[in-house]
């Protein structure tokens, strides 16, 4: 019977400038059981991919994407080199290679916001990887998850603007709020996706919460509470669902570490577009990445500039 096997993990929870980007990556298999538990890719494609960067011998790297992301003062090898292979060539398997960020952008439904910062010429794609490598990458790809009935459902990315997410966290007075509602959009999408007569969805919890009950039922109604421990939150209908909340499931779950990737991705991509509008304006301005103590160092350096700016559009009020 088909599964839907399905992963939701986030990049940019913690910045001061820049997107929240929340992703969802699904995968369907075409034979599996209940009792055959989460199925593991990582060893279906062996032969393709791998689990980290050490042990990859030339292999597809899918993995937290804070292991994959390199130093932005490398010289060697692009920051964004592992992760995009891994996005790029997955998406490859289900139709054309992105070729810029605004064609990424619309197959991921990423919005990418009003802001003027966010606005301007496409970025070609790939950023870091020889083009023709990559779509033999994705051949290959694409040929052994064929043969062992495995597909790409879809990778959706989405991006929360700094207004919403300060509207989100003064209506709610919680920061947790902008994640909820992230989570929620998605789980809707995934319990609609056609001929599926089993889902298993695991998110990566980065919390010290562990109830989602309630948070769960806004989607599925009446859902059963199988476990709320510091080890793991895990829900259910019958055979039909599971829903399973834990720590660092991105090295456990392989939806949940092509998610963590796309965020990721999607994230650095949309600084670039952040960076690239404010050198063409300060051109001795070192970009940033947005992350708290180098937003400050930033914000300082373009004081001058962002005097006119509203700044609840450019600044997290949390």
């Amino acid at each position: 019977m088909p599964l839907l096997f399905s992963g939701i993990d986030e990049a940019g929870y913690g910045p001061m400038l820049g997107p929240l980007c929340v992703s969802c990556a699904s995968l369907k298999l075409d034979s599996w059981s209940p009792g055959d538990g989460a199925p593991d890719i990582w060893a279906l494609l062996s032969e393709h991919i791998a689990r980290t960067r050490k042990e990859s011998k030339g292999r597809i790297v899918f993995a937290d994407s804070k292991t994959l992301k390199g130093a932005n003062s490398s010289t060697k090898t692009h920051p964004l080199t592992h992760l995009e292979r891994g996005v790029l060539a997955m998406l490859g398997t289900k139709g054309s290679i992105p070729e810029s960020d605004i064609e990424l952008f619309g197959a991921l439904g990423v919005a990418v916001g009003d802001e003027p910062w966010f606005q301007g010429d496409p970025i070609p794609l790939p950023v870091g990887n020889d083009p023709g490598l990559l779509k033999i990458d994705s051949a290959s790809l694409r040929t052994l998850m064929e043969k062992k009935g495995i597909e790409l459902a879809s990778i959706r990315v989405g991006a929360m603007g700094v207004s919403k997410f300060n509207a989100l966290v003064q209506e709610h007075g919680t920061k947790a709020a902008t994640t909820s509602v992230m989570l929620v959009e998605h789980l809707q999408r995934v319990k609609t996706t056609p001929d599926i007569t089993h889902t298993r969805v695991t998110i990566d919890r980065q919390s010290g919460r562990t109830h989602y009950a309630r948070l769960l039922s806004r989607v599925w109604g009446s859902i059963e509470t199988l476990e709320e421990s510091q080890r793991a939150s895990r829900y259910g209908i019958g055979d039909e669902l599971g829903v399973v909340l834990i720590s660092k499931a991105e090295d456990a779950y392989f939806p949940v570490a092509l998610a963590s990737m796309s965020a990721k991705y999607v994230r650095e991509l949309m600084m670039m577009r952040f960076n690239r509008y404010w050198s063409s304006r300060i051109p001795e301005i070192k970009p940033t990445a947005g992350y708290v103590q180098d937003a400050r160092r930033w914000l300082k350096d373009a004081e001058s500039l962002i005097q006119g700016v509203d700044r609840s559009t450019l600044i997290r009020n949390a």
